[in-house]
């Protein structure tokens, strides 16, 4: 079942391979672990992925494909997670982010005004950058931690039930 869940949703890897614009990569994107569907790879981009969507940086997809390429992490999984920060999530995520980095260095918070506006925003940047990117980044390093076991404990679980589900049909034709 994950297989086939995951499968449903992949592009074709030989699609992505011959893509002009992903010729720089050369032979980096040939390697078949990068599009496999097992239960290493597959853990792997959940922790990758899940890690870089909650740091707030541009092109978060270069920098998941960038660590997923070397840890043999199923590329399409780590590219796609990215986008769970997407311009609607962004901004309570990020702000959850930033209290939860406040809270971990003790700095007092910001209190979300009526209104936002670019100043305030780019005021909240230049002063208080520091809260938002140690809780991304503590929360990046515990959702990416989390991914990992959660996708490595239901493989093994789905598995083994399969597994047991085939030996209850075989015993009972067998009898």
């Amino acid at each position: 079942m994950p297989r086939r869940l995951f499968k449903r949703y992949m592009p074709n890897p030989e699609r992505i391979k011959g893509n002009k614009s992903l010729r720089f990569l050369g032979t980096l994107i040939h390697d078949p672990n990068l599009w496999h569907l097992n239960r290493h790879s597959v853990s792997r981009a959940m922790a990758i992925g899940l890690f870089w969507a909650m740091i707030p940086m541009p092109m978060q997809m270069i920098a998941a494909a960038a660590v997923a390429i070397p840890a043999r992490a199923n590329l399409p999984i780590s590219i796609g997670l990215v986008w769970l920060t997407n311009p609607i999530t962004m901004p309570p995520v990020f702000y959850c982010s930033y209290k939860f980095g406040a809270w971990l260095s003790s700095t007092p918070t910001l209190q979300m005004p009526d209104q936002i506006t670019l100043s305030w925003i780019g005021h909240v940047l230049q002063t208080h950058w520091q809260p938002l990117y140690l809780g991304s980044f503590v929360l990046g390093l515990l959702l990416a931690l989390l991914g990992y076991l959660a996708t490595n404990t239901y493989w093994h679980w789905w598995v083994r039930h399969n597994w047991r589900k085939r030996q209850e049909k075989r015993r009972n034709r067998d009898s």
